[in-house]
């Protein structure tokens, strides 16, 4: 079975590749769009977030690496064309290498906001060393099933959090490597109980938000979703069970004492660790 799921990955990153070749040979589709230079864990080129939604989510990404070691970005840009977005996103992890050399613990969640339905606007991208948690089938379900209900409402912020929640709970369950070194909280809240992460304390707010999302009276019509026959999602009970999930999983695990930065905000640079891909993920539509 693993063996057969590596030749069918090696084919399609072939075809990509033949795919690629023949685009640059016609002079009609020579001029790629440039890959956008990795400024932080959130390139919003789309205008997609406010700076405060960016500042969240940026704090809660490099709070997530600085406990873990892996790397999760987010890169929205309005479209692709004339690549698809598959195309693209191999070029964007080519040259940003999320992950850390070796493991290959890196992810890449992007939107291309105004690509025509036949060239996808949602595409995670996953890092070799994740592949065995971050399966192909489970990248389609978080972007049809998480990610993809919200931004039918035009609720970006809250899909790209809920979305980012699904992909840190799956590389959970995998035994990476403890990151090198743990840096210095750059905020610190007491507590009696000793505190919480940054992520875990954003994940039970976005869990409120999601289970009030549930169970408040729906004034629009969402297509039903499913993650299997006779399951549906809505606007996210699969959702609100992962985040929540982690939470209590973090809780469990003493989650770490203080409320920290990690990177610090991006304020001192950021930049990939070397890690590598080779086309595992899935691509969807909203």
């Amino acid at each position: 079975m693993m063996a057969t799921e590596g030749r069918m990955r090696l084919l399609w990153s072939a075809l990509l590749a033949c795919m690629l070749a023949l685009t640059l040979a016609n002079p009609a589709f020579a001029q790629l769009k440039p890959v956008p230079a990795l400024s932080g864990r959130v390139v919003d080129e789309a205008g997609m977030l406010d700076a405060a939604q960016r500042e969240r989510l940026t704090a809660v990404l490099a709070d997530y690496e600085a406990r873990t070691g892996s790397q999760i970005a987010v890169l929205l840009v309005k479209s692709t064309e004339p690549e698809a977005i598959e195309q693209y996103s191999i070029r964007v992890t080519d040259a940003w290498k999320l992950g850390r050399k070796g493991v290959d613990d890196g992810v890449l969640l992007m939107v291309a906001r105004d690509n025509p339905s036949a060239l996808r606007r949602l595409r995670i991208e996953a890092g070799r060393g994740v592949q065995g948690v971050l399966t192909d089938a489970q990248s389609k379900r978080i972007l049809q099933n998480v990610i993809a209900p919200h931004f039918r409402q035009n609720h970006y912020y809250e899909g790209l959090v809920a979305g980012v929640g699904a992909i840190a709970t799956l590389l959970n369950k995998e035994s990476f490597p403890a990151p090198a070194q743990q840096p210095a909280p750059q905020r610190q809240v007491e507590s009696d109980g000793g505190g919480f992460s940054l992520f875990g304390i954003f994940a039970l707010v976005i869990g409120f938000m999601l289970l009030r999302s549930v169970f408040r009276p729906r004034r629009g019509k969402l297509s039903p979703n499913h993650w299997g026959r006779g399951r549906s999602s809505g606007l996210g009970n699969v959702a609100t069970g992962i985040i929540l999930g982690n939470v209590l999983g973090n809780m469990s695990r003493g989650g770490g004492g203080g409320f920290s930065s990690g990177g610090g905000w991006d304020g001192g640079g950021f930049s990939g660790g070397g890690g590598s891909f080779d086309g595992g993920g899935a691509s969807g539509d909203w």
